[in-house]
């Protein structure tokens, strides 16, 4: 078909330069459009107008000895050996030296083995067992979990200092599976895992990342309120809830997840797995979901919602659980905050800003008015960058 373009009118000739533009724009960016605008529309259309569909069915159970994970007790669950381990962690200190049973918290922070200056800065900060029994009169149990170096050249160097370092510190657990990021449904395993085993009376199980910061005397206060109600310690999944979100159809993404392995639309509801909490039921009930469900889904915090739904366990919403988001700095954040992500370098600043008294000191309603107005500016105006959501600004 022949076009005369001396007949196309100047504005006419403008609108079909532009709609090829935009239609060229599509075409090459189709494929961030469709994982991010697309899929999420259709994956949450699906999970809550259409259908509340049953995630699991026959590929996601254990049926054969394939499957099967088995320990040295020949119980029928396999383990990963442990490379280091302290069987005893929750029997120390605290009220009741015999069995532990006064553990408030049994907190397991994920870590590489390579990364010895965020757990010492940990150590230092959030994760001082001391502090926190001293300060805040509750007792709080901190391990760090672990497998092994992915560099076979550098396993042995690595596996000596990790044993040094356990040798001063006593809070490594290991098991040997390599730690990468396909592996790390294998430390989610352990953890409830080694939990069940070995801290079975405590009252709640949080999970963390190495590059979390934890505002332990605000989830201290958060979870004391939770056991003096008839029933907050159980049934207790918190975090920052991703609902209706769809698998990564993306070949070249570290979360792409083929339709072989997970064909349905949209992921059960999970909490982002950088930081979230269980009660110590709940932890039960993952832990016996694992003996039966296939593993392979290995995003850590997709498989937690998969277990979750098996075992008909929901996840609430928590504001000041930032999951992938960053926190500001003021100090009118810092006195709700619980959880904030990445920090891998200032751990030490933020915590002594963040738990500095004059932030929880009085401030009268003006005080509380401005903090509101703060809060309003850091979380509701468009920044382009993830942090806690602007109805945090009003809880």
């Amino acid at each position: 078909m022949f076009i005369n373009f001396r007949r196309i009118h100047k504005c006419q000739c403008v609108q079909l330069l532009t709609a090829i533009l935009v239609l060229g724009m599509v075409v090459v960016c189709w494929e961030d459009l469709d994982h991010h605008v697309v899929s999420h529309m259709r994956s949450y259309t699906y999970r809550y107008l259409i259908n509340s569909y049953d995630f699991l069915n026959s590929s996601f159970t254990l049926t054969s000895n394939r499957g099967l994970r088995k320990d040295s007790s020949n119980s029928g669950i396999w383990e990963y050996s442990y490379l280091i381990n302290h069987p005893d962690k929750c029997q120390e200190g605290g009220a009741d030296e015999k069995t532990g049973e006064d553990v408030l918290l049994l907190l397991f922070v994920k870590s590489s083995p390579e990364n010895f200056e965020q757990r010492q800065a940990i150590r230092d900060t959030w994760g001082n067992e001391s502090f926190v029994w001293s300060e805040l009169r509750e007792n709080v149990k901190v391990v760090f979990a672990l497998g092994m170096h992915p560099d076979v050249r550098q396993q042995s160097r690595v596996q000596a200092a990790l044993l040094q370092e356990d040798q001063a510190y006593r809070d490594l657990i290991q098991q040997d599976f390599v730690d990468t990021f396909h592996n790390l449904t294998a430390k989610l395993i352990m953890q409830f895992h080694w939990g069940h085993k070995y801290c079975p009376n405590a009252h709640f199980l949080m999970s963390a990342d190495d590059d979390i910061f934890v505002h332990v005397p605000n989830l201290m206060k958060y979870l004391r309120q939770l056991m003096s109600t008839q029933s907050g310690s159980k049934d207790l999944w918190v975090g920052h809830v991703h609902r209706g979100s769809p698998p990564n159809r993306r070949k070249y993404s570290k979360y792409h997840v083929p339709y072989e392995l997970y064909p349905w639309p949209s992921y059960p509801d999970y909490t982002a797995g950088a930081g979230y909490v269980v009660s110590g039921d709940v932890a039960d009930k993952i832990y016996r979901a694992t003996l039966v469900l296939n593993s392979s889904i290995y995003i850590d915090d997709v498989f937690m919602g998969i277990c979750a739904k098996a075992m008909g366990v929901s996840p609430q919403e928590h504001v000041y659980f930032s999951g992938e988001g960053k926190a500001p700095y003021h100090p009118c954040i810092y006195d709700r905050m619980i959880t904030s992500h990445g920090h891998a370098i200032d751990m030490r600043p933020l915590w002594q800003a963040a738990t500095d008294p004059t932030v929880y000191s009085s401030r009268g309603s003006i005080g509380d008015l401005y903090c509101t107005a703060v809060r309003v500016l850091q979380l509701c105006l468009p920044y382009f960058q993830q942090t806690y959501s602007c109805k945090a600004a009003f809880a």
